[in-house]
């Protein structure tokens, strides 16, 4: 998010303005534009649209399947395309799962500091995942 921060002068008095629009201030203000990085990065933020790509995938999947069963179509091809999905959505949480390691765990990205709490959250997250 970015404002912008000045100072005008009226009659001889000094005025701070704010503004959520850069160059919002009047001319003959003197501004500065202050911007701040309201979103933490994640372990996933440099492969959003590729994650983003393989969800969308899984999601036609998902629709695909839902079309079979309104067709009536034979059970083991229904079990076998859940089959598929269950293994794109493990491919793609065990990349999430790295990337929390590789960038979250290391002081970038919001998990405790404490290194016995980043056991526990990782070892609960993967424990949801393995659990059947």
């Amino acid at each position: 998010m970015c404002l912008t921060l000045g100072v005008e002068r009226r009659a001889g008095v000094p005025r701070l303005l704010l503004s959520k629009r850069v160059g919002q201030i009047p001319r003959g203000g003197v501004y500065w534009v202050v911007c701040v990085d309201t979103i933490p990065a994640r372990g996933y933020t440099t492969s959003k649209q590729q994650l983003l790509n393989r969800l969308g995938r899984v999601e036609g999947q998902v629709r695909g399947v839902a079309r079979m069963v309104e067709e009536d179509r034979y059970c083991i091809g229904v079990l076998t395309q859940i089959a598929a999905i269950q293994a794109a959505l493990e491919k793609i949480a065990l990349g999430l799962v790295d990337g929390h390691v590789r960038h979250c765990m290391l002081g970038e990205g919001g998990a405790p500091a404490d290194p016995d709490e980043q056991v526990a959250e990782l070892m609960g997250a993967v424990g949801r995942l393995v659990k059947r």
